[in-house]
């Protein structure tokens, strides 16, 4: 989904006012019930009519007498269900540990705002098999390719394209992810937060869980995740319309909502051409 806005701008040396556009291209899917979703995903939310709040505003003492021309009263909504990690969000590093290197884990409404917004970059990873982990090899090839490198402070998107399955009960389950190696080395680079358009950062879970028992290896499980044990970052799942963006040439902005103490939130990610 792609919505224009127009933003003034202002020539400081003379009078001359003129307007541009700017593109806003919406990276985060709805938060809506949907029947295929697992159980752990399932989002439930009440939707108020209007004339509810108009039976409040009666119950409050106001006659409808006196209620303003066309009005009904207020629509509103209430969440009855949704786990922070249901939708697309981005996890904090508490997600991951208790503890960085010895010091506590920052929860979501710690994480630095400065962190959520700066150029963005998309790493296409689409052409990964299901199960086949993205290496750090993967990466540089796909930059020396393109010509494109990564600078210190920006958001990386990972595209693979599995955003087709979103809504989907194999969501969970299909897809390619990010190994632990090809996590470090983002972060070597000074990437605070990446995303990805999988289900999970890492590979899906039931694989590595059934690959961790097949090889009798304590550190496959989740090894991308766990990186965040001994390095800081955040990362982002659950994208969509990766697909839709250039390589470069954009912001991202990535601000979850501010839950006190929660290991992730909600976020409404946007690319921003300006």
């Amino acid at each position: 989904m792609q919505k224009r806005i127009k933003v003034k701008q202002y020539i400081l040396t003379g009078v001359k006012i003129y307007t541009e556009t700017m593109k806003i291209v919406d990276l985060s899917k709805p938060i809506r019930y949907n029947k295929s979703d697992p159980w752990f995903m399932k989002v439930k939310i009440k939707h108020k009519a209007h004339k509810k709040a108009g039976l409040l505003l009666r119950f409050l003492g106001l006659p409808k007498r006196l209620f303003p021309k066309g009005f009904k009263g207020w629509a509103d909504d209430t969440i009855k269900h949704m786990g922070v990690h249901s939708t697309t969000h981005i996890d904090a590093p508490w997600h991951y540990t208790p503890t960085v290197n010895g010091e506590r884990a920052k929860t979501v409404d710690e994480i630095p705002l400065e962190w959520c917004y700066g150029d963005g970059i998309v790493i296409d990873m689409s052409h990964k098999e299901d199960f086949d982990a993205i290496s750090v090899e993967d990466i540089q090839v796909f930059l020396e390719k393109e010509k494109l490198s990564i600078r210190e402070g920006m958001i990386v998107l990972i595209y693979t394209g599995r955003d087709i399955y979103n809504g989907t009960k194999d969501f969970p389950d299909k897809g390619t992810g990010m190994s632990a190696d090809a996590t470090e080395w983002l972060i070597d680079q000074g990437i605070k937060v990446m995303g990805i358009d999988s289900w999970g950062w890492d590979l899906p879970l039931k694989h590595l869980i059934k690959k961790a028992k097949e090889t009798k290896n304590s550190e496959l499980f989740w090894e991308a995740h766990v990186v965040g044990q001994r390095k800081e970052y955040c990362h982002m799942e659950q994208l969509v319309n990766l697909g839709s963006l250039p390589y470069t040439g954009f912001k991202v902005a990535v601000f979850p909502l501010k839950i006190e103490g929660a290991s992730a939130a909600p976020a409404r990610v946007v690319a921003i051409f300006e």
